[in-house]
């Protein structure tokens, strides 16, 4: 299982800033948290950066045991 840290918002749907999921690939990764956690949660993603330890990440990179997998949503300051 890969281990999905998640931040703002995305933290707040899913209850939890840290998640074991399984998956082969980011996008097994991501489609079971969007399994869990319904729309919103989708919709946030779509605007998010997806990061693989420590590096940027797409959909179809590999994941093993072990690996974190960072969501990174816009974030805006003032």
């Amino acid at each position: 299982m890969a281990k999905l840290r998640l931040f703002a918002n995305l933290r707040e749907l899913a209850g939890a800033s840290r998640l074991d999921l399984p998956g082969g690939t980011v996008g097994e990764v991501i489609e079971e948290a969007k399994s869990r956690f319904g729309s919103d949660f989708e919709r946030g993603l779509s605007t998010s950066r997806i990061w693989v330890n420590g590096e940027e990440a797409d959909l179809a990179a590999r994941v093993s045991e072990g690996d974190e997998v960072v969501v990174l949503p816009p974030v805006s300051g003032g």
